[in-house]
């Protein structure tokens, strides 16, 4: 099992400023994963970031005034910060797995949405990440009608083939994930990957998210496990009703909240022994989000995969 954490898991302790991005791989290097993701929300770096890992001359200290402002909001043009977190994953042993950014080709310039990913798609390849996972529209987005959703398809299709053949040179797999209440559903996630028709297009499969529009993750898991090139781990919470604060609402008016990986509703024995029974040696990465604080949800779902893994 080749199991990692991804940053986004670490988002309570990055707003609090209690950690930064070198830190979170620092947890990493003495935890039970064996890789990191990066996610574009969330990460947290400043000028002491670079000055404890950036290579001398990468960078000239009076470009930033501001020594406590967050420089990582946005990886791209930023070598410095680039090589810090690539040198210093590599000195801790902790591999980059996987690198994923926000997108919506519904956008009124299209070829500049495009070119915006493509440049993060150069920030993966500078840091030696080889998987690289994007939207497609925007995560609380949904369509009016199904004739909506068959008039942007041919767009999702297009940008999406756009992008692969930009990262197939560069040795890059792109992928979609069921992510958000548009393009979510396992049947809308196999349809663009197989219209995309790009062998380096996948899926990043979430094994909680089909939650949110009602799919039922054991049916939905082994359909899309063929497609998949990295896995998330995310367990949640799930009620029939909204309970009040901190649930998130689905499509039926069910209500979910993220929790630690082993500890919710999901049926989670089931669906790990779907991911081990399939062959999948990809990446799987635990992502977290939940009220829990972040460093116990962590560890307690890295222990929690692991053993579960092992009775499967």
């Amino acid at each position: 099992m080749n199991l990692g954490v991804s940053s986004y898991s670490f988002s309570q302790s990055f707003a609090r400023g209690e950690m930064d991005i070198l830190d979170a791989i620092d947890w990493i290097a003495t935890s039970d994963a064996s890789h990191f993701e990066l996610t574009g929300v969330g990460l947290v770096a400043t000028v002491a970031t670079l000055e404890r890992g950036a290579p001398a001359g990468t960078w000239d200290p009076a470009d930033y005034p501001d020594r406590k402002a967050n420089i990582a909001s946005d990886l791209v043009n930023q070598p410095a910060l680039i090589a810090a977190i690539r040198d210093h994953a590599a000195a801790k042993g902790v591999p980059l797995s996987n690198y994923s950014v926000a997108a919506d080709f519904r956008a009124q310039d299209l070829p500049a949405e495009l070119a915006r990913v493509k440049q993060h798609i150069d920030t993966a390849h500078a840091l030696g990440i080889k998987y690289f996972r994007h939207d497609v529209v925007a995560w609380a987005w949904r369509e009016a009608s199904q004739a909506e959703f068959e008039g942007i398809f041919d767009t999702l299709v297009q940008a999406s083939r756009d992008l692969a053949d930009y990262a197939a040179p560069l040795g890059i797999t792109t992928s979609v994930e069921n992510h958000g209440f548009c393009l979510n559903g396992s049947e809308r996630v196999r349809r663009l990957i197989t219209h995309v028709d790009r062998p380096n297009f996948r899926t990043t499969l979430d094994i909680g998210n089909f939650l949110c529009v009602d799919e039922v993750p054991e049916s939905a898991v082994p359909l899309n496990l063929p497609y998949a090139s990295v896995v998330h781990l995310k367990d949640f919470y799930h009620r029939d009703f909204v309970p009040g604060d901190g649930w998130l609402k689905t499509l039926a008016g069910n209500a979910i909240q993220g929790c630690i990986v082993g500890n919710g509703d999901l049926p989670m024995k089931r669906l790990m022994a779907a991911i081990k029974t399939s062959g999948f040696d990809g990446p799987i990465s635990i992502e977290y989000e939940g009220q829990v604080p972040d460093l116990y949800a962590i560890e307690t779902a890295l222990a929690n995969s692991l053993r579960i893994w092992n009775e499967v």
